[in-house]
Order: C-alpha cells, then structure tokens, then sequence
C-alpha cells in the first residue's frame, strides 16, 4: 500500500518580498537589491556601515597616522618615549627592532641567513607541490631532498657551517618546521589508521579504533606535557631524546587522529559499488586501495582535510607551553624586554599576520583545488 501525501501551499501564508526594479546594472543595483530591499534591511545597513566607519577610521589612525615607525638608539638601548608619549599610535619600530628574533628566535644573530633560505626552501616546496603537474612520484623525492637540506642548514656542523642545536631554533622556521614535518608524516599515518578501522581482522581494528578514541580524548596540551615530562622516565637508561623530537611525536599522533577520522569519512561516503568493481577486476586490497579506493576518498574529504591542516597549523603554537620559541612565542618573548614593554600588541599583530598569510594561503588553494576537482568530475 502506497500512501501518497499532497502538500497543499497557502499563497496567502507566503510573505513575497517585492523586489526592487533594478535602475541598471552595477553596484548600485546590486546595494539596492541586497542591502536596502526594505526599511530595516537599510536601517541596518547604515547603522553597520556607520560602526565599521568609525571603527576603520580609528584603525587606520592608530596604525598609519599616529603611528611610530622609528625610535633613536641611546647608550642604554633604544629610545621609546616617542612611542609611550600621549596621543602616539601604534609603535612599528618594535617590529623593525625585533623581527629577526621573531622570524628566527635565538638562533645565531650572524647565521639568520640560515632560517632564511629555510623559510624561502618551504615556502618554494609548498608551492611546487601545489602544481598538479609536479604530482608525480619524483616529488616525494623532492621533498625528501629538500628536508634534508633543511636539516643540513639548521643543525650545520658540517661543510664549515657552525653547528646550531635545536635549542636555539625558534621564530617562523621552527613553526613551518613542526607544521611541515607534522603534517607529512600524520597524513600517511591517518591512511593507515582509517584503512584499520575499517579492516577485518579485529586485533588491527581495534588497535586503530583504541589509538583514535585515546588520542582524541585528551587535549593537545596534555599529550606535549607527557611527551615534554613523562616520556624521558619511559626510555631506556642513557637515552633521552630532544624536547623538540618529543613535541614533534606528539603532534604527529595527535593530528594522525584527528586526519584519521576525516579519511574514514571519505571511506564510507565511497559507494560499495567501487569496491565489489575492484574485487571483480581481480586486485588485490592494497592495488584497490590505492588506485580506486582512496584517491575517491581524499578527493571527497578535501575541505576538511584543508580545514585540519589550518587548525593543526595554528595548533603549533601550543609548543609554547613547554619552552619552544616559535613564532607566537617569539612574537611574546620580543616585548619581555624593559626597553618594548607594553608593546605586546604590535608584535601580535605581527605574528598574526604571517598565521594569516599562510591560513588564507590554503584556504584559497583548497577551494581552487575542490573547484579543479569538481570541473574534471563533470568533464
């Protein structure tokens, strides 16, 4: 017995909006029709224009008109009274003062040129392996040379460069660092482990399904605190890794969970079809894995894999709790001078602008890559 339901629609029960005439093309018929449609609509509108007026206006006089770009330098150190003076605006001359610090940490002022060319080497990685046409097997090998020169640079210690132990590696080099190598490394991990989840043998589904659930109960902090105190009592005698090397596992595990989930996603939103296809085209479960299964499943997870990717990039300023200098530890620690206290503001600025450049950065490469996906979908 089929029940067939009529939805009958009152006419009367539907407020129509009158919509505007359009009085041409342009920007004034789209304001028109968007934000002055009816008198609260224009209401609104002014009163929002009126409070970002007045807001961008301060803005721009604190951070441009009335700002301090540049202070004279005393016996004692640099001068900043033009800065504390009344009425002053922002004071940028913290930033001229202390950017290398923030950008580098306190790595050997004369060996800058080091975490330089190691900022530029990841941000020319990063965009090769943006280009579809480099998405070929020779770029993992690629990324294996040049992490390797970057260790090459940073550590030193050979072909006449100075040696330079992780405790002096800060600033925006060790945050690209631990994001970089983080993400590298838990992504492959997160496949696996979402492949386990899914497995039938139980023993490697529940070890996976256990490994998720732990790892994703407890916070961040908490897993870079065991790491940082309680992983040194746990090596054997004579054995002690660096506190660097200990936060770096613990962000690897910590985000191979959370990509982990977000593939098994992709996983289960793929068709049974596609995988009773491949079992009759006689692969095996890795063959089908990798040339039908998962190359489906990431294409269909992109936004939230990119959306972890930017929360996990954030995420490494955690690090901070546990003594490592980078970016946004740096950018705090650059004002703890006498000289630039009460300057915190500028140096956060600072800092979070660069977070921002390269948040946006992935954000727009991922909504690029979604819109290339999906044209070649309906090719």
């Amino acid at each position: 017995m089929v029940a067939l339901v009529e939805h009958i629609v009152n006419p009367t029960l539907i407020e129509a909006r009158e919509r505007p005439e359009l009085i041409g093309g342009g920007f004034f018929a789209w304001a028109r029709e968007n934000l002055f449609y009816s008198w609260p609509s224009s209401l609104t509108t002014l009163v929002l224009l009126v409070a970002m007026a007045k807001f961008g206006i301060s803005l721009f006089q604190w951070a441009f008109l009335d700002a301090v770009w540049h202070v004279p330098a005393g016996p004692q150190g640099p001068i900043t009274d033009s800065c504390r003076a009344l009425g002053s605006g922002a004071c940028w001359a913290v930033i001229r003062e202390k950017h290398r610090f923030i950008l580098f940490g306190t790595y050997p002022f004369e060996q800058h040129w080091r975490p330089a060319i190691v900022i530029a080497l990841f941000v020319g990685l990063f965009v090769v392996s943006a280009m579809k046409r480099f998405w070929r097997i020779e770029l993992a090998a690629l990324w294996g040379l040049t992490l390797l020169l970057i260790g090459l640079l940073m550590w030193g210690g050979v072909f006449g460069l100075t040696f330079v132990s992780q405790a002096n590696w800060g600033g925006l080099a060790l945050t690209l660092i631990i994001a970089t190598i983080g993400v590298a490394i838990a992504f492959p991990l997160s496949v696996f482990v979402a492949l386990g989840r899914r497995s039938d043998l139980p023993f490697i589904k529940w070890l996976c399904v256990a490994y998720v659930e732990v790892i994703r109960g407890v916070p961040l902090i908490t897993l870079l605190f065991m790491a940082s105190v309680m992983f040194p009592l746990l090596m054997p005698e004579g054995v002690n890794l660096d506190k660097l090397v200990r936060a770096q596992i613990a962000i690897i595990l910590f985000f191979a969970a959370y990509l982990a989930e977000v593939v098994r996603g992709g996983l289960q939103a793929l068709p049974k079809g596609q995988y009773e296809a491949a079992y009759v085209l006689g692969l095996s479960y890795w063959q089908s894995s990798r040339r039908i299964v998962l190359p489906q499943a990431l294409r269909t997870v992109i936004p939230p894999l990119v959306n972890n990717f930017i929360g996990f990039f954030k995420d490494t300023s955690l690090v901070l709790i546990i003594g490592l200098y980078d970016l946004l530890h740096s950018a705090q620690v650059a004002v703890a001078e006498p000289a630039w206290q009460g300057f915190g503001v500028e140096t956060y600025i600072f800092a979070g602008l660069i977070y921002f450049v390269f948040c946006f950065a992935m954000s727009r490469y991922s909504q690029w890559l979604e819109f290339g996906l999906s044209m070649q979908r309906h090719r």
